[in-house]
């Protein structure tokens, strides 16, 4: 029988401390049946994302593990940051990588729920494909009101913790897991530092205000840089694919005078998603992916 592999994609409210985010790396690294493949951080952001491939037993693990890390780190009390947020580990998806299914990492989901609340005493809500309730499917209106919003927002009857009680751990927040698609985490940089104009655009490409289907946005300060970006996930990028995004932000952006200086993938991203932006800009015709890319025939 051939073996199940998973995609682990844990978030960590923290993209400054280099010695907490290390901690994280090295708890990352140690763990059997899962490997580390990318860890990347944004001080702006004030966010780490790590992605990791291996078993389901592996990541069950590396996602309990990873938790009481950054619970042990993190301080949610005195975390400032550009991106949203409720926890310390702010969210967890497993993706079906190899010989895996949705629902069997809508049941892995689960299991680390569960673990979570009965080993952490972190509570979590259920996300994605996991969802309890159709409202629960977006990681947006789940993570609303962020940590500090969190303690009045679960004594609403329709926002009980999936798992736990309806109390947040008061240094750790609260974590949302899921199981999900493949999806890309894609910005795009703007050559102006008004963050009202990437507000703007993002509203006008994400799906809840009417724009792409498969792409959530928003806009944030890049404070180092000077700069703002429109923050996207692209939640199915085949159905809405990279090239389709930059471009209406780029004709958005027109308007107000301001450049595309530059875009940046998060974490790991499938081949094909670069691939039909390649095949867009290079107008190549009669493209066929699984035939023509080299890659695709090595064993």
């Amino acid at each position: 029988m051939e073996s199940k592999l998973v995609e682990f994609v844990p978030n960590f409210s923290e993209g400054r401390d280099q010695e907490v985010i290390q901690k994280l790396v090295d708890t990352a690294k140690n763990i059997p049946g899962i490997k580390l493949l990318d860890a990347e951080w944004d001080r702006d952001h004030n966010r780490s994302v790590f992605t990791m491939v291996g078993s389901p037993e592996g990541a069950e693990e590396a996602a309990v593990q990873l938790c009481r890390c950054a619970m042990e780190n993190i301080d949610m009390t005195k975390h400032q940051g550009s991106h949203p947020r409720m926890g310390a580990t702010d969210v967890m998806p497993f993706v079906p990588v190899k010989n895996m299914t949705i629902d069997e990492c809508v049941e892995l989901s689960k299991r680390v729920a569960r673990r979570i609340w009965d080993e952490l005493k972190i509570p979590s809500f259920l996300y994605g494909d996991s969802a309890t309730s159709p409202k629960r499917r977006n990681l947006a209106k789940v993570r609303k009101g962020q940590f500090e919003g969190m303690p009045e927002k679960l004594l609403q009857d329709e926002w009980a913790p999936d798992y736990g009680g309806r109390k947040i751990h008061p240094t750790a927040g609260i974590v949302a897991i899921g199981a999900r698609k493949p999806l890309v985490a894609f910005n795009v940089i703007l050559g102006t530092d008004n963050l009202e104009i990437a507000n703007k655009i993002a509203r006008i490409v994400r799906a809840s205000n009417g724009g792409f289907r498969s792409c959530k946005g928003i806009g944030v300060k890049m404070e180092e840089r000077g700069v703002v970006q429109v923050s996207m996930n692209m939640v199915d990028y085949e159905d809405t694919p990279l090239y389709r995004a930059f471009e209406t932000i780029r004709f958005e952006a027109k308007r107000y005078g301001v450049p595309i200086v530059g875009s940046e993938i998060i974490g790991l991203t499938p081949a094909k998603a670069l691939i039909d932006a390649a095949e867009y800009y290079l107008r190549i015709e009669n493209f066929d992916y699984s035939k023509q890319v080299l890659e695709n025939h090595l064993i």
